[in-house]
């Protein structure tokens, strides 16, 4: 069984920053992607940025691109998100997820463990 527990969000204003993360625990794959997902109200939950084991390959949607930056430290199995610029669009419930092996996905179907998520609002 593994664990994804989100955290770090929170009420922020518009242009403002926040760090989320998200720690692993359980029986933690010997290596595996992680990603953000994130769930706007009354909307689909959508594809945010992924990041390959390594650490050194990632995927961003075009919308968060050059605003929010992830990272991993697999020492410590935790997953983070420095999300800069904020907007209120930018306000969801924020998921990380996981799936074994080496290649990037955007899909959730492709993901195997998922966090009870964490939410985001962003003020104007």
């Amino acid at each position: 069984q593994v664990q994804l527990v989100e955290s770090g969000g929170g009420l922020v204003q518009a242009g403002g920053s926040l760090r989320l993360s998200c720690i692993v625990s359980g029986r933690t794959p010997r290596s595996y992607t992680m990603a953000w997902f994130r769930q706007a109200p009354g909307k689909e939950r959508e594809f945010v940025v992924a990041i390959v084991w390594s650490g050194d390959t990632t995927d961003y949607a075009d919308s968060v691109k050059g605003l929010f930056t992830i990272s991993r430290d697999n020492a410590k199995n935790t997953l983070y998100l420095q999300m800069n610029s904020l907007k209120p669009e930018d306000t969801a419930v924020y998921y990380c997820a996981g799936k074994l092996g080496f290649a990037l996905g955007t899909a959730q179907s492709v993901y195997d463990y998922w966090g009870q998520g964490t939410q985001v609002t962003v003020s104007s």
